[in-house]
């Protein structure tokens, strides 16, 4: 069926059109497309047209092309936020509709590194990393670090959110976080964690986070599988 039907370049129609046959469930999740020949002659468009669409696409992280494979339907993620809203995964995943779970794999206690000493001057941080689970699924891998001392350590494994046990442990609340997103080249530990494929992108959010009296309390790095999580954000032009 041909898509010439508006004023617009032909490739946004296609990208429309493609989305809105997944939407109605013509092609499912991790369904092959048809080839590149058989969908330009069904869209009615050229080759060219169909590829820039494409390649839009997999940018948008709707598709993964597989050179020699075909082109492939990406799973929807679970979970999608503004960025500005400081949640806890575990408070992520429970809005997603999915139980939360961990699998504890570390904790130790470790010198403070370069990139945090100037937050924690001569402090020992306690560094846990764990596996975030939504229905027994890992979906993001947590390395956090808070100053020792501050929770007893038998309590970490007692409690899914590091924000929650910071509340009930003390008298610490965690207010805002300040964030920095960054895309992650192919790491064989996170991707073995996450169970990611090699080409599968992941997204990792560092974040100091702050009670509301501007004290540094929790450095986090998060990685986040991209097929679960997508995070947007709001702008006001001023």
């Amino acid at each position: 069926m041909s898509i010439r039907s508006d004023s617009r370049q032909l490739y946004l129609q296609v990208i429309d059109k493609i989305k809105d046959d997944i939407a109605k469930g013509k092609y499912k999740e991790n369904e092959k497309l048809p080839s590149e020949y058989e969908l330009s002659k069904q869209l009615g468009v050229s080759r060219a047209t169909l590829r820039e669409a494409l390649r839009l696409l997999e940018e948008e992280n709707v598709i993964t092309r597989k050179h020699g494979v075909g082109t492939f339907i990406n799973s929807k993620p679970i979970f999608s936020s503004g960025i500005e809203q400081l949640s806890s995964v575990t408070d992520m995943i429970i809005q997603s509709g999915k139980q939360p779970g961990t699998l504890y794999l570390a904790t130790h206690i470790v010198e403070t590194s370069d990139t945090i000493s100037h937050y924690f001057p001569n402090e020992r941080m306690l560094k846990i990393e764990r596996v975030r689970t939504a229905d027994a699924e890992p979906v993001v891998f947590c390395i956090d670090q808070l100053p020792e001392g501050i929770i007893p350590v038998e309590h970490i494994a007692k409690e899914e959110s590091l924000f929650q046990l910071l509340e009930k442990q003390t008298t610490i609340r965690i207010s805002y976080a300040v964030t920095y997103i960054e895309p992650v080249c192919y790491d064989e530990r996170i991707y073995n964690i996450l169970n990611c494929r090699s080409n599968q992108p992941v997204l990792l959010l560092k974040q100091m986070h702050y009670t509301g009296e501007d004290k540094p309390v929790l450095y986090s790095q998060n990685y986040f599988r991209s097929d679960m999580f997508s995070f947007h954000v709001f702008r006001k032009r001023i």
